[in-house]
């Protein structure tokens, strides 16, 4: 079975939860028998990388705009994929989903993954959002199947646009620690002493919150360790001055040993974000037995964690309180291999795998 796929900016250790859930998705259907080529974009894989293992990668040019990057790219991407005539084109994300109703004039079947309503991200401008909007639109209608990656999605597509999908969650792979540990000290920070937060600098990640709470708890001998790139937005701006002169460290993006020395080591994992679609990065904190704590939104909400582990949205003194909880609990391993085992169990990426391909079948023999 050969399929093309769209949607994704570029695999490996490209920073976004559509590309996390690429590289752990692909692998596994080539292993099942799928020919994978994947689109990706030319900002973000090198020209001279063609391949991630069995898969094949097809950079095409994307203009670094803001808004049309998606679009461009999406545009071209369908073109390619109706000169390769593929089994199944497969498109990631609402913004890509735009090019639904072209594919299919191509000739092609296709299957579109939701993996959350971007349009509500603050930084998005007017087209944008139009192009968010249409694509998500256009992508529920048009395909010839859905797959949502959490229930709140799969309700929203029943509700909003009268289609089926088929519920696919995103996965965890079970961790090993790490013993080294000389990433983490090179920051300035003692294993088992700080908080974690990985994702975007963008306003839904909610790290000002998160700093806020964290300066609040006043825990001594803590820090706070922010993994995620800054850039010249007036948001990351924002974070790097409330993060001066106090114990919050700023990475930058991390990737390969440097992020699971930071993740084996951390004292517990934080997301109070206001967006998710399925937090792929706190199923991550998880495979490595960390204790969480989350935001109280939908999305969260439906990993499964016990009630104490969430907070108000937006509520810095819960969170501030849940953050003193943390700090006060010892690092069992016993609890470490619990959580490690329940994740990899609920959110397991081979049977997600075998899910996805099961959806290609329907779709070919529909």
């Amino acid at each position: 079975m050969k399929i093309v796929v769209l949607g994704v900016r570029g695999i490996p250790n490209v920073q976004g939860g559509v590309e996390t859930h690429a590289e752990q998705l692909y692998p596994r259907l080539s292993k099942l028998g799928c020919t994978v080529d994947v689109v990706v974009r030319t900002p973000f894989v090198a020209a001279n990388q063609h391949a991630l293992g069995p898969i094949r990668l097809t950079r095409i040019w994307s203009p670094t705009i803001p808004g049309l990057e998606a679009f461009v790219h999406s545009l071209l991407g369908a073109i390619y994929a109706a000169f390769k005539r593929p089994d199944v084109l497969h498109i990631h994300a609402i913004g890509p989903a735009i090019v639904t109703p072209l594919a299919r004039l191509f000739g092609l079947r296709v299957v579109v993954t939701h993996h959350g309503p971007d349009y509500d991200r603050a930084k998005w401008g007017r087209f944008a959002r139009w192009v968010l909007r249409k694509g998500e639109r256009w992508g529920m209608r048009y395909s010839n199947a859905r797959i949502a990656i959490s229930k709140v999605i799969a309700g929203s597509i029943c509700t909003n646009y009268g289609r089926d999908s088929r519920l696919i969650p995103n996965g965890a792979v079970r961790n090993s620690r790490e013993s080294a540990d000389e990433e983490v000290r090179a920051f300035g920070l003692q294993p088992g002493r700080y908080f974690l937060q990985v994702s975007r600098m963008v306003p839904e990640k909610r790290q000002l919150d998160l700093i806020a709470a964290f300066k609040a708890a006043a825990l001594d001998g803590w820090k706070l360790a922010l993994v995620g790139a800054l850039d010249n937005t007036d948001y990351s701006n924002d974070v790097a001055a409330a993060a001066q002169g106090s114990d919050v460290v700023l990475t930058g993006f991390l990737t390969g040993a440097p992020l699971r020395q930071m993740y084996s080591h951390a004292g517990a994992f934080v997301l109070p974000s206001s967006h998710e679609g399925l937090p792929i990065a706190l199923l991550e904190a998880l495979s490595y037995g960390l204790p969480v704590v989350a935001s109280d939104i939908a999305p969260n909400l439906e990993v499964g964690l016990e009630p104490w582990q969430y907070f108000r949205l937006g509520d810095i003194a819960a969170l501030a309180d849940r953050l003193r909880v943390l700090a006060a609990q010892s690092m069992d391993d016993a609890a470490r291999r619990d959580r490690q085992a329940w994740v990899t169990k609920k959110y397991d990426w081979d049977r997600i795998a075998a899910e996805t391909l099961a959806v290609y079948r329907n779709v070919m023999d529909g």
